[in-house]
């Protein structure tokens, strides 16, 4: 895919610009020119929340910009696997790919994600019911990396092999992923911590495993697993750093 002119996004399509980790220093000169030009700029975020995108370009979003929260009808309040929910989440985004696409021909939007879109970003679901030649994607940085450096340690050393998890999968898979693994990302922490720390210590990885709070943020928090005694965000990163060949 070709790059858009200098000066502002592509007329006629929707833009989703990855912001990286969270530091708005760590954006990507295209995600901010994008962003500068927009007519148009939409984000996710909860009901009540001023979402984490959102706060991320404080101060960069155009004057004459319309701001379009697409806020989810659904969270955490009730399983992630039940009917209802998938109804829900399903109807959310079949409304707003609709309502994008029509911007789109109205000039372009702008769609903000956290780190990378492709990486557990919430924009795919818009991106796999919009029609494939109205949507340009920008990658960012991806959390992980903002949260690893965090630790200031490599995460992989020499020929380790890298496991990235959703600590939503069921402690029996997590287990077993995690002792076949040299290197580990564990993402979606949140209310999953006791049971991912149950599965890290059943593999033995509890000891070298760290927990990121808001990597690269203003309320960075990193400490080891193990001191870890109060709840923690959803998008809490734990790490476990390779130990493979080192010069």
């Amino acid at each position: 895919m070709s790059a858009p002119a200098a000066g502002g996004p592509a007329s006629g399509k929707v833009v989703c610009i990855g912001l990286g980790p969270g530091d708005p220093e760590l954006m990507s000169l295209r995600a901010h020119r994008h962003l500068r030009a927009a007519d148009r700029v939409a984000y996710f975020r909860k009901a009540g929340h001023p979402g984490k995108a959102r706060l991320i370009v404080e101060g960069m979003i155009p004057d004459q910009a319309e701001e379009w929260a697409m806020e989810y009808p659904v969270t955490t309040e009730i399983p992630f696997d039940s009917p209802r929910y998938r109804t829900l989440l399903a109807e959310f985004y079949d409304g707003w790919a609709a309502r994008l696409a029509a911007g789109a021909m109205r000039g372009g939007v702008v769609v903000l994600c956290e780190g990378d879109p492709f990486f557990y970003g919430s924009f795919m679901h818009l991106h796999a019911r919009l029609p494939a030649g109205l949507v340009e994607v920008v990658p960012g940085i991806p959390g992980m990396a903002g949260c690893w450096t965090a630790t200031n340690l490599p995460i992989t050393w020499g020929d380790d092999v890298l496991t990235v998890l959703p600590a939503t999968l069921p402690e029996a898979d997590l287990g077993r992923r995690i002792a076949d693994s040299d290197a580990l990302v564990v993402m979606k922490v949140g209310r999953n911590l006791e049971k991912l720390r149950r599965a890290l210590a059943g593999a033995g990885r509890l000891a070298d495993a760290w927990l990121v709070e808001h990597g690269t943020m203003r309320d960075e928090r990193v400490r080891r697993l193990t001191e870890v005694e109060d709840k923690v965000p959803y998008f809490s990163i734990v790490l476990v750093h390779g130990r493979g060949r080192r010069p």
